[in-house]
């Protein structure tokens, strides 16, 4: 969740409380170390550095190409999450509390 206004935010809670299935992670503002999306993308540059000879169509069909290879790379995909640190694990259901 991103930092909001207290009324947004007050509404917000009520939504994910509302939702058991939810789970809700609050980062800092700026994080990068923390979403796996950065390391997808700095992955992807690192193998199209040395491809300055191609045409926008021709890279951005190289990219595509390359993307929907990591697809298939379960473990580049959960290293690159396990980079980040983040135990994404569901947390145990909290009992009821009946007051």
């Amino acid at each position: 969740m991103s930092a909001l206004s207290s009324g947004s935010r007050t509404g917000l809670h009520g939504l994910i409380a509302a939702r058991l299935w939810l789970t809700v992670y609050q980062l800092p503002p700026y994080a990068p170390e923390f979403n796996p999306v950065d390391g997808v993308w700095s992955h992807l540059k690192r193998s199209l550095a040395n491809l300055t000879k191609h045409s926008l169509d021709q890279l951005t069909a190289l990219v595509k190409t390359r993307l929907k290879r990591m697809r298939y790379r379960p473990h580049l995909i959960e290293g690159l999450i396990a980079k980040t640190g983040l135990d994404l694990q569901r947390p145990q259901p909290q009992p009821l509390k009946i007051f």
